[in-house]
């Protein structure tokens, strides 16, 4: 089966075969820099993922690079017209609304990362569920040599992720992070062949969907929101999702099948 396509804006595509939804990013040509415009695109997009209950989302990019991040040109324009104050703001909270919309998103969401990943659009990837890189991935955050600060609540997810010591080396001295180093330290889950990228990240994504759903769901939520509750908290909310799951017919045929091949 082929995706079949939902919305073709020319900057951001969203497509869906069965359970899996492609959200993809498409200025090639402009090696997909982010303006106010595509992240209003790629907000809609996650947000109709969620209302279609994509179990898995791939969110990739077209193109030689998966993105340099925002369109400094665009930028400077916004900060230096006084007539564009307004523009430039919402371009600014828009960052912010759309990692809550991808918070929001109760499917797995997988980034594949390829060439260039700068900036605000490297920090967006952050709060995806895993993170697969081709070989050539560089990743990179200079926000303070040009005197920016980051978004997409970066400043929490990058130490969860990869440890204080480590997300202070990247935001503060900006240096590039190739793809085996970004292994190295768990910023990516896997790297693979740029030819193999799509394969790798459609295998993964079909592994996903075959899992129990109610399961993934409450798997994403509670790894995102239970680091900052107590012990007590955890256990009672993972109680209430043991007893939800294993109301599940689906669990009871899954179980079944595995007791059979036992015997």
């Amino acid at each position: 089966k082929s995706f079949v396509s939902l919305i073709m804006e020319d900057t951001v595509l969203y497509e869906r075969q069965g359970d899996i939804g492609k959200i993809t990013l498409n200025k090639p040509d402009k090696r997909n820099t982010i303006t106010l415009d595509v992240l209003e695109l790629l907000i809609e997009k996650f947000k109709l993922s969620a209302e279609n209950n994509d179990v898995c989302v791939i969110y990739g990019a077209e193109g030689k690079h998966f993105t340099v991040g925002a369109d400094l040109k665009y930028g400077y324009e916004l900060l230096t017209n006084q007539d564009r104050m307004k523009e430039a703001v919402q371009f600014m909270e828009s960052w912010q609304i759309l990692t809550r919309a991808m918070i929001a998103h109760p499917g797995i969401i997988i980034a594949g990362l390829h060439g260039w990943v700068i900036g605000g659009g490297f920090e967006q990837t952050l709060i995806c569920d895993l993170r697969i890189a081709a070989d050539d991935t560089r990743i990179m955050l200079p926000e303070l040599g040009v005197g920016l600060f980051f978004s997409n609540a970066s400043t929490k997810l990058l130490p969860r992720i990869i440890g204080e010591a480590r997300a202070k080396e990247l935001m503060i001295l900006g240096e590039e992070l190739s793809a085996e180093d970004a292994l190295r330290i768990g910023l990516v889950n896997k790297i693979c062949k740029v030819s193999s990228l799509n394969r790798i990240l459609s295998k993964t994504a079909n592994m996903i969907v075959s899992k129990d759903n109610l399961a993934l769901k409450y798997t994403k939520s509670f790894i995102n929101e239970n680091q900052d509750l107590s012990i007590e908290s955890v256990l009672a909310r993972e109680s209430i999702a043991m007893i939800m799951t294993g109301k599940s017919e689906k669990l009871r045929e899954r179980l079944e099948k595995f007791v059979k091949k036992e015997n």
